[in-house]
């Protein structure tokens, strides 16, 4: 069989070699030969042919024998180092909890932080402002500025009012004491006051200037020699997602305004190229361990809650149902949903802060003990096993949807199946929808505000880097 074989592929390469250029071809391969070196005589045509037939054979037998014990060899490599990285990621959640237990039973003398403002529409990059100001001492005092002074300095009230905005102030696990009804603008003697009532050490803010009326807010501060500055968290500010939310908009409501002559100009030409600001924040897998800080895994005798959802513009509606989510066990899991699902659900330009923003901002919850990124629409029996879950929450209270109807029965079909399913009383109707309606409500006001505002964050990255941040 093998000789019959031979035979045939001698007279294939015989037959392929009585082709016009073939004696041509001989005679380059004597004249390479004779350059190599190579002793006289040289192969004729059919030899050389079968030669490299052999080669090609022998490569191709080589390919198929060997060639899939190298894939299962690469497999076997890939695995290992998938397994390597899941051990770094468990080294590094390790180490930094122990940094966290070190800082917190060091027989340290205590360093206490002050930090204040108005944290209206608080976001992730307040809440690492917290965390740089704690890092700076022990324990961090916050002061949320009350709604009277702040319309006093700024000519209109905040977005979210006091109650909103000291419970989200107190929901970040950053910060030890809130001290409500702050001042917009601090003088000496309460400053005193607070640092006497909080034994302050330090009164932190960003390395922005905070000018009202051209004085500086913090210059008792700066008198004392108390005064540090932390930078500020680049690519966020509550001025880039108002006109996110000013974009949202757009659609449904700035026609009537433009008809009614009710922006200038200038602003109806530069509306879309001003607003339509996309997120610049560059999301670290260092950032994203340093909001895990504290987190670690649940133990054993853990009764594992389960609560999902957008959690867009993370609100004190956000804090007050994990809260409550939090209670029902020991050890609460959020999920949050990407952005193609909150969009399809919601439709307009929901979701107003990606992924990766309402990842940060749910990390940095104290109620929080882990995040399941880019969760499932719907909760599926392999979730249920592989978190070990106890419990599966939602809270009555959700934001508007523009799109057909949520379904309670079909997107928790097996958690109320398997009996785990458990339906909680939200304690604060606030959602993200009545976060727009507010600036839609006064959008011609907001519209002046955010157009100063971003001249004012293009001068700071002008002046920080030369150029304009575009």
């Amino acid at each position: 069989m093998s000789e019959a074989l031979a035979s045939r592929v001698v007279l294939y390469v015989h037959e392929m070699l009585h082709f016009p250029n073939a004696d041509e071809i001989m005679v380059h391969a004597h004249t390479l030969f004779a350059r190599m070196g190579f002793p006289e005589p040289y192969p004729d045509a059919e030899r050389l042919a079968i030669a490299l037939l052999t080669g090609v054979f022998t490569l191709l037998a080589y390919f198929v024998l060997f060639g899939k014990r190298h894939r299962r060899r690469r497999q076997v490599l890939q695995e290992e180092l998938d397994s390597a990285y899941r051990k770094v990621q468990l080294l590094q959640e390790r180490m930094a909890q122990m940094e966290e237990e070190e800082r917190a039973h060091a027989p340290k003398e205590q360093i206490r932080i002050w930090m204040d403002g108005a944290f209206d529409m608080m976001h992730y990059g307040h809440m690492n402002a917290f965390r740089q100001a704690r890092s700076l001492g022990t324990f961090l005092v916050v002061g949320v500025n009350d709604d009277e002074s702040i319309t006093a300095c700024k000519g209109a009230p905040p977005v979210l009012n006091n109650e909103e905005r000291i419970a989200s102030v107190e929901g970040c696990k950053f910060v030890d004491v809130v001290e409500p009804h702050c001042p917009y603008i601090m003088n000496e003697e309460y400053l005193q006051r607070m640092i006497k009532k909080h034994r302050i050490d330090y009164v932190v803010h960003g390395d922005d200037p905070c000018i009202v009326d051209g004085k500086d807010v913090y210059e008792s501060a700066q008198k004392l020699g108390k005064y540090r500055t932390i930078p500020r968290t680049e690519g966020v500010s509550t001025s880039d997602i108002l006109g996110r939310m000013l974009v949202m908009h757009k659609t449904h409501h700035t026609h009537e305004h433009f008809a009614n002559g009710q922006l200038s100009s200038r602003m109806l030409q530069d509306k879309d190229k001003v607003y339509e600001r996309p997120s610049k924040f560059l999301t670290t897998n260092r950032m994203l361990r340093l909001f895990s800080v504290g987190n670690h895994e649940p133990a054993k005798t853990d009764k594992v809650v389960y609560i999902d959802g957008a959690f867009d513009m993370f609100h004190a509606g956000h804090v007050e149902i994990l809260r409550l989510a939090k209670e029902q066990g020991s050890y609460l899991i959020v999920g949050v949903h990407n952005d193609s699902v909150v969009n399809a659900h919601r439709g307009l330009n929901y979701p107003i802060m990606n992924l990766h923003e309402r990842v940060l901002s749910v990390l940095g919850c104290k109620y929080v003990d882990d995040v399941l990124i880019d969760a499932p629409w719907q909760v599926t029996p392999e979730m249920v096993a592989s978190l070990s879950l106890s419990v599966v929450v939602h809270g009555t209270h959700r934001d508007q949807h523009h799109m057909p109807e949520f379904s309670i029965e079909e997107h928790y079909a097996h958690a109320r199946k398997t009996g785990i399913f458990k339906l909680i009383q939200s304690p604060m109707k606030l959602d993200v929808n009545d976060i727009v309606a507010r600036i839609n409500d006064n959008r011609e006001r907001f519209e002046k505000k955010f157009v100063s505002k971003m001249k004012s964050e293009e001068e700071y990255y002008a002046d920080r880097y030369g150029k304009s941040k575009k």
